[in-house]
C-alpha cells in the first residue's frame, strides 16, 4: 500500500512530504506551506465543513518518539486553551497511518518578518500591531501560558490586517491547569533545542530575555522582553540585539542598551519609554503584565488617530491659495480649541497667534495634568504626533520636536517663545483624564 508521503531524500526519512490529494482523516492535502524542526505545515481542505485549513504534521521519525509526541500534543493543548482574535485558532488534533497532526485556521497574508523585510511600517501601524500582539500575549498569560519564543517569524499579519501569534512550540504552562512540559519550536529562525533539563538556554538568539540567556526559568515577563525586541524592530526596522555571532548577540542582551527608536526615526518619546521598560535587564523593572503594556500602546494609538488633522491641498491659483489659507487657519483653530476625546484622556489646547497671517506654527510640549507622572510619555507622544502631522502640510513651517522640547515647563511668554522659534503662532495644550 502506498503511504501518503514521500521522502525528500533517500535513506533515512528525515522529512516526510505529504503529496497533494492524500488524506489525513477528513482532511485532503493541497500543498506544502512550510517546514520546521518539529513539523511540516500543509494547506488542506476540510471535506466535512467545506473549508480550507492548515495542518501541522509531526515527521514520522519524531512520531515514533513518545517524548516528541508528548511535546507536540502539549503545543496543541497550549493553542487550544487560547481563544483570542490575536492567537492562531486550533480546530482539531489526531493520528493517521503513524502520523500525528494538528489542524488550525488557515491564514492568508505574510509573517511580520516578511513584512519588515519589504517595508518600513508607518508609526501608527507599528503601534497597532504591537498593541494587538500584547493583547494576544495577555490572553496567553492569563491562562498561565508563556510563549518563550516570540519573534517576527512567529507573528502573522493577515491580508485584512489582523495580527496573529503563531507557534507556541516553546510554550510552558505555568498555571495550575497545566504541567511544566516543554515543546520544541518549529520556525524559520534559529531556535535552540527544547529539552526540559534546568539550565538549558531556550529561545531564539536576539529575542531571548537575559534570564533565558542565563538558562534561568522564563515567565510572562520574559515574553515582555521579547515583545520589546519585536516592538523595537517594528518602530526602527532594525533588530535591538544583533551581532556577528550568536554568542556575541547573547552577550549584548546581557550588557547593552540599544539606541531608542527616536534615534532612528521621528518616533514619539513616549514610545522610547515603553520600549525601554520592556527591555529592562531585570524582570522586576519591566511591565509586570502584557495587559498593562497593551493598554499603554492602545492609549497612544487611539490618541494618534484622534489627533490626525485634515490634510490640506497645495494651492494652484490665488483663489485656491485663499481657500487653503482659510482651511489651514480653521484647522489650527480646531487643534487649538477643541476638547479631543481619546478614550481615557482629553487633549485641550489653544492657539496663540503672534502675526496677522499664519505661515508657521510651533506645538509646545503638552502639559501632563493627569496627576500620574507615568503618563508623561503620553503627553510627549501626543506633542510629537501633532508636530509630525502638521509638518505634512507643505505650506506650513513647523519646528521639529527637538526644537520645542526645551520649552517644557518654561515660564517664558508666548510672544517670547514665538520670536525665538521664528513662528507666527503657537499651539499649547494639556492632557487630562476624562471627566476631570
Amino acid at each position: 500500500v502506498r503511504r501518503p508521503f514521500e521522502s525528500s531524500r533517500g535513506g533515512i526519512l528525515d522529512r516526510m512530504t505529504l503529496s497533494a490529494g492524500s488524506r489525513l482523516g477528513p482532511y485532503e492535502i493541497q500543498s506544502l506551506l512550510g517546514a520546521g524542526g518539529m513539523g511540516e505545515v500543509y494547506r488542506a481542505r476540510d471535506t466535512r465543513l467545506g473549508r480550507d485549513v492548515a495542518i501541522k504534521v509531526l515527521p514520522e521519525r519524531l512520531a515514533e518518539s513518545a517524548d516528541a509526541v508528548a511535546r507536540f500534543e502539549q503545543e496543541a493543548r497550549a493553542v487550544a486553551a487560547l481563544v483570542h482574535p490575536n492567537v492562531l485558532s486550533l480546530f482539531d488534533f489526531g493520528r493517521k497511518d503513524g502520523l500525528v497532526y494538528a489542524v488550525t485556521e488557515l491564514l492568508e497574508g505574510t509573517t511580520l518578518r516578511q513584512r519588515l523585510s519589504s517595508e518600513t511600517l508607518p508609526l501608527r501601524r507599528a503601534i497597532e500591531i504591537g498593541a494587538a500582539v500584547a493583547e494576544g500575549l495577555s490572553a496567553a498569560h492569563a491562562r498561565g501560558i508563556v510563549h518563550r519564543d516570540l519573534k517576527p517569524e512567529n507573528l502573522f499579519v493577515t491580508s485584512d490586517g489582523r495580527v496573529k501569534i503563531l507557534d507556541f512550540g516553546l510554550a510552558r504552562l505555568t498555571g495550575p491547569a497545566g504541567a511544566n512540559a516543554d515543546v520544541s519550536a518549529a520556525t524559520s529562525a534559529p531556535t535552540t533545542p527544547a529539552p526540559t533539563e534546568p539550565g538549558t538556554v531556550m529561545g531564539t538568539v536576539g529575542y531571548m530575555s537575559p534570564e533565558q540567556v542565563r538558562g534561568r526559568p522564563a515567565d510572562a515577563r520574559s515574553d515582555i522582553f521579547a515583545f520589546g525586541c519585536v516592538l523595537y524592530e517594528l518602530l526602527t526596522g532594525r533588530r535591538a540585539f544583533v551581532k556577528p555571532t550568536p554568542a556575541e548577540s547573547m552577550a549584548s542582551i546581557l550588557r547593552d542598551t540599544p539606541e531608542m527608536p527616536s534615534g532612528w526615526r521621528a518616533a514619539a518619546p513616549g514610545l522610547d519609554r515603553i520600549v525601554a521598560r520592556c527591555l529592562e535587564k531585570s524582570p522586576d523593572e519591566r511591565f509586570q503584565s502584557a495587559r498593562d503594556l497593551a493598554f499603554a500602546l492602545r492609549e497612544m494609538s487611539g490618541a494618534f488617530a484622534a489627533a490626525t488633522p485634515t490634510p490640506v491641498a497645495t494651492a494652484e491659483s490665488p483663489r485656491a491659495a485663499g481657500r487653503v489659507r482659510r482651511r489651514r487657519t480653521f484647522m489650527l483653530a480646531v487643534l487649538a480649541t477643541v476638547a479631543l476625546a481619546t478614550g481615557f484622556f482629553l487633549l485641550r489646547g489653544r492657539l496663540w497667534p503672534v502675526s496677522e497671517k499664519i505661515d508657521s506654527v510651533a506645538v509646545l510640549p503638552l502639559r501632563n495634568l493627569t496627576g500620574d507622572p507615568g503618563q508623561e510619555y503620553f503627553a510627549d507622544g501626543m506633542t510629537e504626533e501633532l508636530i509630525s502631522d502638521l509638518a505634512k502640510i507643505t505650506a506650513l513651517r513647523v519646528p521639529a520636536h527637538s526644537s520645542v522640547m526645551r520649552y517644557k515647563g518654561t515660564q517664558k511668554s508666548a510672544p517670547e517663545i514665538a520670536r525665538e522659534l521664528g513662528v507666527d503662532a503657537l499651539v499649547e495644550g494639556s492632557v487630562t483624564r476624562s471627566g476631570s
